[in-house]
């Protein structure tokens, strides 16, 4: 069964329907704006990497409160969220109604992923996988190549070798990686090396996704927003409050659960 169809889009639930982490980030926000490096962009010597902003290492913490609208076969849902997310498999929300505590916590690790409901009194608990993150968020996609474009990034092929094909397009540099299964992407890299949009499509040549990034006065993207390639589902997320840091306790990415909740093992 479903779950998110239960809690996020029942007409009963769309009042719970806000994300937030506030009573965990409290350390984070006290911590100084995160300036990112930015390197001189030379796509002759095909080191990619090498050559887009880099916003996020792998040694640090993303943190920010986000405003998310939500498309879901015709419906929309607005979200106001907190997420906290490492590079490459740590992600945490809760949601946050408009009055009262939390009543959705979400925790991912490589190892695990855990949801609870308060008012339910009920965790659930997994793997991490593509089919257990979809019973409860409305689309279908890893959890690295998600926490990839949450932080203004575009998720890696995860075959070698990827060839890469280069050519200016307008004002923008638009590089196209393909994999040796044909599994494919194309993305656009604009004025300091920030990244503009990506596209990924399957080893047919179908659309998957494709992601927009609008940039304000900072490096790091205002607003993010993601189509999916059958139409049903979408979501613009608009960061504020963007935190980045050095911080080496991941002890926020484990939800403890309370002992007296039930406890339900997803397949």
């Amino acid at each position: 069964m479903l779950f998110y169809h239960r809690i996020f889009f029942s007409p009963e639930a769309k009042k719970t329907f806000h994300l937030a982490l506030f009573l965990f980030l409290l350390p984070l926000f006290s911590c100084g704006f995160y300036k990112p490096t930015i390197v001189k962009t030379d796509f002759s010597t095909g080191d990619i990497e090498a050559s887009v902003l880099r916003l996020i290492d792998e040694d640090e913490i993303f943190s920010a409160v986000a405003l998310i609208n939500l498309s879901h076969h015709n419906s929309f849902y607005p979200v106001k969220a907190v997420l906290v997310i490492k590079r490459p498999s740590y992600l945490r929300m809760e949601l946050l109604p408009v009055i009262g505590v939390p009543d959705f916590f979400l925790s991912v690790s490589p190892e695990i992923m855990k949801i609870f409901i308060p008012s339910k009194g009920e965790c659930y608990s997994g793997l991490p996988t593509v089919s257990n993150l979809n019973k409860f968020l409305p689309w279908q996609i890893d959890i690295e190549d998600m926490i990839m474009i949450f932080t203004g990034a575009y998720p890696s092929l995860k075959e070698e070798p990827v060839s890469y094909q280069m050519h200016h397009e307008d004002n923008l540099v638009r590089v196209e990686m393909k994999a040796p299964s044909g599994a494919s992407q194309i993305i656009w890299i604009g004025e300091n090396n920030k990244l503009f949009k990506l596209v990924r499509q399957d080893d047919t040549g179908e659309n998957l996704y494709h992601v927009e990034y609008t940039y304000d006065n900072n490096n790091f993207p205002e607003k993010i927003k993601i189509n999916f390639a059958d139409e049903t589902v979408s979501l613009s997320i608009k960061y504020s409050d963007v935190k980045i840091e050095k911080r080496k306790d991941l002890s926020i990415f484990d939800l403890a659960i309370p002992d007296h909740v039930n406890e339900i093992i997803l397949e």
